[in-house]
Order: C-alpha cells, then sequence, then structure tokens
C-alpha cells in the first residue's frame, strides 16, 4: 500500500537547498565549535556554576534537536520544481498568484512548502487559507476566502510559475 503524501512534505528545489545548506553548516561547523567550547568549559572544574558549560550543553541540545528536524524533513520531503509545471493556467504548487479583493488592493503571493514560505518575501505556505483558495484556479475565477471576518470574495488577475 503507498505511503500517503502530505501537503506539508512538498518542499521546492530551492528550499530542499538552503535546508541541505543549514543541516551541513550545523552539523559541520557550528556542532563541531560548540562541542570544543563545551570541552574546554568542562575541563574547568565545577560544571553546576559554570555557565558556559551549561549554556554550551544548551546549545548542543538545541543543535541536535534541529538536525533530527531537518534530516527528518529532507527524507520525507517531497521535491516539486514549480518551472516543471506544464498546466500553467492553473494555479499549483509554486505558482506567484496576482489576485484583488474586496477591497480592490491588488496582491501577489507565490504558494511555496510549509517550511520555506516567509510572508515578509510575499511567500505563503500550500497549506495557508489564502492557498488553500487559490488552488487549482485559474485567472478570471472567483475564490472564497475564509478569513476571522467571514468570507471574502478574491478574482484571481494572474498567474506565473518561474521559467524553466
Amino acid at each position: 500500500m503507498a505511503e500517503k503524501t502530505a501537503l506539508s512534505d512538498y518542499l521546492s528545489p530551492q528550499g530542499a537547498d538552503t535546508m541541505r545548506a543549514e543541516l551541513k553548516a550545523l552539523a559541520q561547523e557550528e556542532r563541531p565549535r560548540v562541542v570544543e567550547i563545551v570541552s574546554w568549559a568542562a575541563s574547568n572544574g565545577d560544571r553546576s556554576e559554570n555557565a558556559d558549560y551549561q549554556y554550551g550543553k544548551r546549545r548542543l541540545r538545541e543543535i541536535d534537536r534541529r538536525l533530527r528536524f531537518l534530516t527528518k524533513r529532507l527524507e520525507r520531503a517531497v521535491i516539486v520544481d514549480p518551472a516543471a509545471q506544464t498546466v500553467r493556467d492553473r494555479v499549483f504548487f509554486g505558482a506567484a498568484v496576482t489576485y484583488v479583493g474586496d477591497d480592490d488592493v491588488e496582491q501577489t503571493v507565490t504558494i511555496l512548502g510549509v517550511d520555506e514560505s516567509d510572508l515578509s518575501r510575499g511567500e505563503v505556505s500550500l497549506v495557508s487559507p489564502i492557498a488553500r483558495a487559490l488552488m487549482r484556479t485559474r485567472v478570471g475565477d472567483v475564490a472564497l476566502l475564509q478569513t476571522p471576518r467571514g468570507q471574502v470574495e478574491i478574482e484571481v488577475l494572474n498567474i506565473q510559475y518561474p521559467d524553466m
């Protein structure tokens, strides 16, 4: 029986590369540096009142937790290249969508993976309400967006995918 892919597992190639780079930096640079500090601090004697030792051990736990997260995340990731999307007249993962709401303000969002989206750059998660409302729509379609203030109609004005 095939395992079902969760929407939260989708990542763009750039998002996966960013995670791999963070994993490498943590494992090859930061963790060895912190281990060295902890070893030095431990050699200074009483560990119960040694701030360098206690902080270092806490930082090692944080690094190890992040390493485990990144490793598991990359293992189950489904890498989807938006540039390879063949159906470009509908909204799917990786699309940059320009829409207008009831307030007549145009907005553009790019739909990316859960761990790579950043609203300050106009990137929204695939599982966000706006992405769910926009999925599979075409230019000219009106979608219903569920907001805390109730439903809002948004009209799709443009859909773009990165070039191959």
